[in-house]
């Protein structure tokens, strides 16, 4: 596990994933395009990050997988971003900027989609422990987002 990239700066359009986020798990997540994740460093390893993302102007917290989903069995690299707040409307086709700050977990797989939702929300609440920190927090107004 390499983290050495961290802080981690991306932006990218969203696009339509596998539908399994809002629907299955009831975790809602904006995939990237395919161009964002080819691109990502060597040294980025596979997991669960946290940080900050920014869509239409406004930044929230969140919460990101980068891999293959393992429970899934995808044989597509994935970057999915989790927005810890309530939309009201999907946002296929636009920009997200994000920056990732830390790093939660490596991916793993699970025995059963309860056992995913229980990590994935075990995830969340390090992430938004995490995040509170001031070292965490500074990244919220950073530059990136304003460019």
């Amino acid at each position: 596990m390499s983290t050495k990239s961290i802080p981690y700066f991306l932006s990218g359009s969203v696009v339509r994933g596998f539908g399994r986020g809002s629907k299955a798990l009831g975790i809602p997540t904006a995939n990237l395009e395919d161009e964002v994740v080819n691109n990502l460093p060597g040294d980025l390893s596979t997991g669960i990050y946290y940080g900050w993302a920014s869509i239409d102007g406004q930044t929230y917290k969140m919460v990101a997988s980068i891999g293959w989903n393992p429970f899934y069995k995808n044989e597509k690299k994935t970057v999915e971003i989790h927005l810890m707040h309530k939309f009201e409307n999907d946002f296929y086709g636009k920009q997200i900027k994000a920056v990732f700050t830390g790093y939660v977990r490596p991916e793993k797989d699970f025995t059963s989609e309860e056992e995913l939702i229980r990590a994935i929300k075990d995830d969340i609440t390090i992430a938004k422990e995490q995040l509170q920190k001031s070292d965490m927090a500074v990244y919220k107004d950073n530059s990136f987002f304003k460019e």
